[in-house]
């Protein structure tokens, strides 16, 4: 009898005590499921917040690109009153505007290449806005396009010969950029003879002088923004406004490249070369340089070797062996925080 009584003890408290466990586990598990439930409010209030604040914010936007009131190629006036005028411009903007590697790529090349083409243009009286052609003809790289133009300027080898450039086994001056720069003027010059119209120049230049006359009495105009042009020389034009407003003031347009990140133009040194090279790797060496710097800074040298006729002369361009060196460059540039470019160059 005492035995049985204290089993049911036993059994009604094992009873209470596993109610008692279930209810503490129930009431465990209600207050982490508020925890919860508040936390996730709380999250999704802020991320709300947070899309309001992007829904909001201008900056987080991907806009279009503000074009200037008024624009000149050449000291001409460009029609931006025009609804074609100004849609062909607003897709240039809006292209190297948000191409970005490309754009910068092109910002950095500037600061090297544009002190050897401005002073040239400068000289022969060419308007400074045509450094831009090379910017569009080939973005300052040593391109070959599939009709066989060559070089910054991309001379056809006709034309290229025909304003003096020398081109053979051994040389393509198409690829030094001082020669090439002094054709591309001549060029211009006799272009601008002819059209008296520095933008028409720029088409002719790229779509060739007997083309766009061609397009010109075909369609009875002679305004650059009046014809019907292939879809590369109807671009070429708006393009270079684009480049030309955007490397003038690129940080209006979402560009900086810092001064240590630019590519600077290196001191160099000419070398008068008046009889045969029999091998080039041998001159770099003598020279205190390498090969590869040698063809880096004379891409026109198109073999290890360089024969030389009687009477000419060649420039081989060389670095100064301690310029190689970046710190170098930076203190030579940036002691007095300027860096040695034309004014009307890049900012």
């Amino acid at each position: 009898m005492h035995s049985e009584l204290i089993e049911k003890i036993k059994s009604s408290s094992s009873l209470i005590f596993n109610r008692l466990s279930f209810k503490v586990f129930a009431f465990i598990v209600f207050i982490i499921g508020i925890y919860i439930l508040h936390k996730y409010l709380i999250f999704s209030n802020n991320s709300v917040d947070k899309n309001n604040h992007i829904m909001n914010n201008p900056s987080f936007y991907a806009t279009s690109i503000e074009i200037p009131d008024s624009l000149s190629f050449a000291n001409e006036r460009v029609p931006i009153e025009n609804f074609d005028v100004y849609e062909s411009l607003d897709r240039e903007f809006l292209i190297n505007s948000y191409w970005h590697s490309q754009t910068i790529v092109i910002l950095k090349r500037a600061y090297r290449y544009f002190p050897t083409i401005e002073p040239i243009l400068k000289k022969n009286n060419i308007p400074d806005d045509f450094k831009y052609l090379v910017v569009v003809e080939s973005g300052f790289s040593n391109v070959v396009s599939p009709a066989g133009a060559s070089g910054f300027w991309q001379f056809m080898k006709p034309t290229a010969e025909r304003y003096g450039l020398v081109i053979n086994d051994e040389i393509d001056e198409r690829y030094n950029l001082e020669k090439a720069t002094e054709a591309a003027v001549k060029h211009i010059k006799d272009l601008y003879s002819y059209y008296k119209n520095w933008t028409l120049v720029a088409a002719a230049y790229n779509l060739g002088a007997g083309n766009l006359d061609k397009v010109i009495a075909n369609q009875k105009a002679n305004s650059y923004y009046d014809l019907y042009l292939n879809e590369e020389t109807a671009r070429y034009v708006y393009r270079i406004l684009a480049l030309k407003t955007i490397l003038s003031n690129p940080k209006k347009y979402g560009f900086y490249i810092p001064k240590s990140q630019r590519y600077m133009n290196i001191p160099t040194e000419k070398y008068a070369v008046d009889t045969t090279i029999n091998d080039l790797t041998q001159f770099a060496i003598d020279k205190g340089l390498n090969y590869k710097l040698l063809k880096i800074f004379n891409p026109w040298l198109k073999k290890n070797k360089l024969t030389i006729e009687n009477g000419k002369t060649y420039f081989i361009q060389l670095p100064k062996p301690e310029y190689r060196n970046i710190k170098k460059l930076m203190q030579l540039y940036f002691a007095d925080d300027t860096l040695s470019v034309a004014t009307d160059s890049i900012k």
